[in-house]
């Protein structure tokens, strides 16, 4: 049901036309700049944005001149997962798996998971209770794992917040279109602290507790 579900997502989403989807993408950067949690936000994992997704570069320069942390995702295909990197600017990003822009700086800028604010997470589709459906591989699901213990469908963070070593606060960026009813969840899948979408900010904690 969710490869079904997940071509879906990606055909509406690669249809969108350009213009239309530029007006998107400035509707939803000037939501997430907005975003109290992202004001706040002194280091934010981004992704590259690749395809039709959510275009992120702009965001990612407009970051890196608020002085913010910027980190972004080198993914080690052989181990199937995400290591990450602070960059100082977007020069600093090259072609890496898939085409996909990633840094090609040194070691010396690894960057532990526990050490980001905000983690802006990509994919294909979402519901507005957080739970998301990737691009198949499982990268960031290994990433996140161990972030969040899903109890009832509300995160470790929200009942027993630790203030030594707090989760990164989860968002989506996605398009309107992206949004379903429902998608089916799993004990270990990570769901979303708030989505950003053109039309909406959606704060799936909330829904998480009301809706059932």
């Amino acid at each position: 049901m969710k490869k079904s579900l997940r071509y879906k997502l990606l055909e509406k989403r690669d249809s969108l036309q350009a213009e239309k989807k530029k007006i998107k993408e400035t509707a939803i950067r000037k939501r997430l700049f907005a975003l109290k949690e992202f004001k706040d936000a002194g280091s934010i994992l981004f992704y590259a944005s690749f395809r039709s997704e959510v275009d992120t570069m702009l965001s990612i320069k407009n970051a890196l001149k608020l002085n913010r942390r910027v980190i972004l995702p080198v993914v080690d295909s052989k181990k199937r997962e995400l290591n990450l990197y602070e960059i100082k600017d977007v020069s600093e990003l090259a072609a890496g798996y898939m085409g996909i822009p990633e840094p090609y700086i040194t070691r010396k800028r690894k960057i532990n998971l526990a050490d980001i604010d905000i983690a802006i997470v990509p994919g294909a589709g979402f519901d507005v209770k957080g739970n998301r459906i990737g691009y198949g591989a499982g990268y960031y699901d290994k990433l996140l794992s161990g972030t969040r213990a899903q109890v009832a469908g509300v995160s470790k963070k929200e009942l027993t917040p630790d203030p030594q070593s707090p989760p990164p606060f989860l968002i989506a960026l996605a398009f309107d279109e992206q949004i379903v009813p429902l998608i089916p969840d799993e004990r270990h899948d990570v769901k979303m602290d708030k989505i950003i979408t053109d039309k909406r900010t959606i704060d799936c904690r909330k829904n998480r507790r009301t809706i059932h």
